[in-house]
C-alpha cells in the first residue's frame, strides 16, 4: 500500500523537522489474519499485515517512532495457548513480543489485559522485549503523591534521537514516552493482584510526571495511554481519560486505545473541542488505531528547533487500514502479510491450530449469538449452566448451599465494533477447543456472590443499559445502545423477568446512578414468585464481574462465598465433555416488555437472515444489508 509523502515533509525549511508517530493498539495476540474460533482466514486483522503500513511509511519519512498501547497478550486463542497450555519456562520468548522484536517498536505501554494472567507470567512475556515497556501508574507500593509512587515497570522512557531537518542537517532530541493506563486494573484483576498491584489516577500521575520529565531534557513528551476519549472534564479514576490527558500542559501528543474505536474518524464528529478530521483533542493531536492490528495510527508533527530546544509548531493525525469493509461482514484486502513477522510466531501459530482442533465433544443443535441482545440465547446459557453446575459442588455441605442457586453470564460475541462476523456461530455436530473458545472468549476465573434480591435487581438494572431508551407508538428506533459493551449485559439465569426500554436507564454506562425513580426491571421472579429485596441468593458468576459489583459496592467483601483460579473455559470445556452430545433449548429467563404499536432496529450477523422461521417467541423482520455488512432487523413491539 502506498503511502503518499506527508505534507509537513515538503514545507520544511532549516531547523524544522517532521517526525511521524506509528502506533498501534489493542492488538489482542492478533499476528496471523487468522480467526482460529472458526479455523479460517481473515483479513482485517494481524499484525503481520499492519506491518506492511509500517514499512511503507519508514520508506517515505525520514524521522519515525513506533510505539503501541497495550493489551497485546491476551484476545486471541495464540495468546491463550501461550498462558494455558504452552507457558513460558525460563529464557521463553513469547511470540508476540518476538514479532514486535522483529518490527523495531521504540516503546510500548501496559494496557489492562496484560494483567489478566497474572504477574509472573506478564514478566515473563516482556522480559525479552527488545523496546522498555512503561506503566507509570500500576503500583508496587503507593506514595504520599505520584512522584514517590514505587512502580511495577519505569513510567516513562526518554529517547535520544536525532531528526533531519529542511535543510537535511541532524539534530538531536530527546523524546519523553509516558506509559499510562486504566486505574481500574486492581478490581477487574482483584484476585490475581489483591495485595501485591495498587494504581492511581490516570491524569494525576501524568500532571506530576511531566515536569520531572521535562527536568530530565525531555523535548517533546508522548502520553502512550491505554484509555480511550471519555468525558470532557476529568475526575478522580477516569477510565477514557484521552480528553483531559491532551490537555495537560507538556504533552505534545497522545496515543489512545482500550475501546477499540478509531480516531480520527467520524465516530467523534460533531463533538465540542474534538477535530475528527486533523485528529486533534483540545487542540493536542491524538490517534488510535481500532484493534488487532486492524489500522495504523500515524501522528504527524512539525517541529521547530530553537534556542530552548524543539517546540511543536502543528500536528493532526490518521488511521491507515489493512483493508476495507464490504457487503456480508467480508473484507477486501488491502496489504498482505509481511513473512518475517509470520516467521517469528509460525510455531507457536501452528501449535495453537493443533491445540484449538482438538475434539471435545458434540452438539445436535447448531449454537449461535446472532439474537443473544434481544432474546433468550443457548450460547450464553450453556456457561451459566456450566458455572452453576460448577459451584454446586463446590458449596455443597456449606452454610450457602440452602440458598437459591442463579448465574450469571453475557454474550461476548455480538457483532459491535468487532464487524458483522464477530459472533458465536458453532454448527450441529463435533465440538472443539475452538468450540469452547467462542463460547466464552475471556480468561476469566470463576467466583460466587452472597446477594440479596435488592442487589440483583440494581445488577439487572445496569445491563439494561444496553438499550437505548424506546418511545411508545414510534417506530424503527434504534434499539441497542453501541456504547454500552456486550460483556456488560448480564442475563441472571434462574429467574425470569421483563426489560422495558421505554423507561430511562436508570444508569449511566459508566454505571453511574442517574435516574434513581427509574425501573426497566420488571417483574423479576424466582420459582414463579416475585423476588423478595431482602431475600438472600447465591450467584455463580466471574471474577471481572465478581470485582466489578464490589467496586460498586452492591456487596461488600462478605459476598464473595467462592472463588478460584479455574477458568470458566475449563469449567465449560467439562460441562460440554461430560454432557455430549448436547441438546440445547433456551429456558424462558427473560423478555422485553410489550410495547404495542411500537418498533425497533437492530443490527446482527448476515446468517441470521435465514433463522427468522426459528423465532416463534419474537416478532422481527428481516430489513436488509447495511453497508458494514451486518444485517438490520426491526424488532415488533
Amino acid at each position: 500500500m502506498l503511502i503518499n509523502p506527508h505534507p509537513f515533509s515538503a514545507m520544511l525549511v532549516e531547523n524544522q523537522a517532521h517526525l511521524r508517530i506509528m502506533q498501534t493498539t489493542d492488538l489482542h495476540a492478533h499476528i496471523f489474519p487468522y480467526d482460529y474460533y472458526n479455523d479460517r482466514p481473515i483479513e482485517g486483522a494481524g499484525l503481520a499485515r499492519t506491518a506492511a503500513l509500517i514499512a511503507a511509511v519508514r520508506a517515505q519519512a525520514i524521522n519515525t517512532l513506533l510505539l503501541d498501547g497495550g493489551d497485546v497478550l491476551q484476545g486471541s486463542a495464540l495468546g491463550d495457548y501461550m498462558a494455558f497450555d504452552r507457558g513460558l519456562r525460563a529464557g521463553d520468548l513469547h511470540p508476540v513480543i518476538a514479532a514486535m522484536n522483529r518490527l523495531g517498536y521504540d516503546a510500548a505501554a501496559l494496557g489492562n489485559h496484560e494483567f489478566n494472567f497474572g504477574l509472573e507470567f506478564l514478566l515473563a512475556a516482556i522480559e525479552r522485549s527488545a523496546f522498555p515497556y512503561l506503566c507509570a501508574n500500576a503500583l508496587t507500593k503507593r506514595g504520599a503523591d505520584a512522584r514517590r509512587d514505587s512502580r511495577l515497570l519505569p513510567p516513562y522512557v526518554l529517547l535520544d534521537r536525532k531528526l533531519r531537518d529542511g535543510a537535511g542537517k541532524f539534530h538531536p532530541i530527546r523524546i519523553g514516552v509516558l506509559g499510562l493506563l486504566p486505574p481500574q486494573i486492581v478490581t477487574w484483576d482483584e484476585t490475581l493482584l489483591r495485595g501485591v498491584i495498587q494504581s492511581r489516577d490516570m491524569v494525576e500521575t501524568a500532571a506530576a510526571l511531566i515536569p520531572e520529565m521535562k527536568e530530565a531534557g525531555a523535548d517533546i513528551i508522548i502520553a502512550l495511554a491505554h484509555t480511550g476519549i471519555g468525558a470532557e472534564q476529568h475526575f478522580d479514576g477516569m477510565e477514557n481519560a484521552g480528553r483531559p490527558l491532551a490537555r495537560l500542559p507538556g504533552i505534545d501528543a497522545v496515543a489512545l486505545g482500550h475501546t477499540h474505536m478509531l480516531f480520527p474518524s467520524a465516530q467523534f464528529a460533531n463533538r465540542p473541542g474534538i477535530d475528527a478530521v486533523r485528529g486533534t483533542l483540545d487542540g493536542t493531536p491524538a490517534v488510535m488505531a481500532g484493534f488487532w492490528g486492524s489500522h495504523l495510527g500515524v501522528i504527524d508533527l512539525k517541529l521547530q528547533r530553537g534556542g530552548a530546544g524543539w517546540q511543536v509548531l502543528d500536528g493532526q493525525s490518521d488511521v491507515l487500514p489493512i483493508a476495507t469493509a464490504k457487503t456480508a461482514g467480508k473484507h477486501h484486502m488491502s496489504v498482505v502479510s509481511v513473512p518475517f513477522v509470520l516467521k517469528a510466531a509460525q510455531a507457536e501459530h501452528e501449535a495453537t491450530l493443533e491445540y484449538m482442533r482438538f475434539a471435545i465433544g458434540a452438539t445436535r443443535r447448531p449454537l449461535h449469538s446472532y439474537f443473544a441482545q434481544v432474546k433468550d440465547c443457548a450460547t450464553v446459557q450453556i456457561v451459566c449452566r456450566a458455572q452453576r453446575n460448577y459451584i454446586a459442588k463446590k458449596l455443597a455441605g456449606t452454610e450457602h448451599a440452602r440458598l437459591p442457586l442463579l448465574s450469571a453470564a453475557a454474550p461476548f460475541k455480538v457483532g459491535g465494533w468487532g464487524g458483522a462476523g464477530n459472533f458465536t456461530q458453532i454448527p450441529a455436530g463435533p465440538m472443539y477447543q475452538r468450540s469452547v473458545a467462542d463460547l466464552y472468549c475471556f480468561p476469566n476465573t470463576i467466583c460466587a456472590l452472597r446477594l440479596r434480591g435488592a442487589d440483583i435487581m440494581e445488577w439487572l438494572e445496569r445491563s439494561a443499559v444496553a438499550f437505548h431508551q424506546i418511545v411508545p407508538g414510534q417506530q424503527d428506533q434504534p434499539l441497542l445502545n453501541d456504547d454500552f459493551p456486550s460483556y456488560n449485559f448480564d442475563i441472571i439465569y434462574g429467574l425470569t423477568y421483563e426489560i422495558d426500554p421505554t423507561q430511562p436507564a436508570r444508569y449511566s454506562v459508566a454505571g453511574v446512578l442517574q435516574h434513581p425513580e427509574s425501573r426497566r426491571i420488571r417483574n423479576l421472579r424466582y420459582q414463579g414468585q416475585t423476588v423478595d429485596p431482602e431475600a438472600e441468593f447465591v450467584v455463580a458468576t466471574n471474577n471481572y464481574r465478581a470485582s466489578t459489583h464490589l467496586a460498586l459496592r452492591l456487596a461488600d467483601t462478605e459476598g464473595v462465598v467462592f472463588e478460584s483460579s479455574v477458568t470458566i473455559r475449563n469449567i465449560l470445556l467439562n460441562e460440554i465433555a461430560n454432557s455430549s452430545p448436547l441438546e440445547v433449548t433456551p429456558e424462558p429467563n427473560w423478555q422485553f416488555t410489550p410495547m404495542p404499536g411500537t418498533s425497533a432496529v437492530f443490527l446482527t450477523s448476515p446468517h441470521a437472515a435465514q433463522l427468522v422461521t426459528d423465532l416463534t417467541d419474537l416478532k422481527v423482520v428481516p430489513l436488509g444489508e447495511t453497508d458494514g455488512g451486518f444485517w438490520r432487523f426491526r424488532l415488533l413491539g
